[in-house]
């Protein structure tokens, strides 16, 4: 396991800047956390879904679960848009000749008004009833980057 140090916190310092303690949590919630946090990694690391189930239980901010990841030096992995994975995904383009011109177009209005971020991503997937991968995916193949995670990884 690769866990997450001091250069990689320097990396992303530089990249993101969040408040130590999104959310303002007391100590006991943030105690909470730590333990939600410690016994639920998978192979010592932390998916990114249970990262938000973790918030959602513990009724905190998911760029709390993100902060605190890092102040335990844990990597969230398995991104549910596909932006970092342990296992890469290798797309195969011809099953996207037929992506739905909707999805495109209302990817591109996000983009044009500078919204293409996670949290969008995710309520477009749920308006379309389809996951964030499969929204993410067509953005991917149409070079539209998707920025500020929610749980503050990129």
């Amino acid at each position: 396991m690769r866990s997450f140090g001091k250069a990689d916190h320097k990396k992303k310092s530089a990249r993101i800047q969040l408040q130590e303690n999104p959310g303002n949590l007391s100590n006991e919630v943030l105690c909470q956390l730590e333990d939600m946090v410690k016994a639920s990694l998978k192979g010592g690391y932390l998916p990114c879904a249970v990262a938000f189930k973790i918030a959602k239980e513990a009724q905190v901010p998911k760029v709390a679960v993100g902060e605190m990841t890092d102040r335990l030096g844990i990597r969230i992995t398995n991104c549910q848009t596909g932006c970092f994975k342990v296992d890469k995904t290798i797309h195969d383009n011809s099953t996207h000749e037929n992506v739905d011109d909707g999805i495109v177009s209302r990817l591109n209005a996000l983009k044009e008004i500078n919204e293409l971020t996670c949290a969008n991503v995710f309520d477009l997937a749920e308006q379309l009833k389809s996951t964030p991968m499969a929204i993410a995916d067509v953005a991917n193949l149409r070079n539209l980057k998707i920025y500020s995670c929610q749980l503050g990884c990129w």
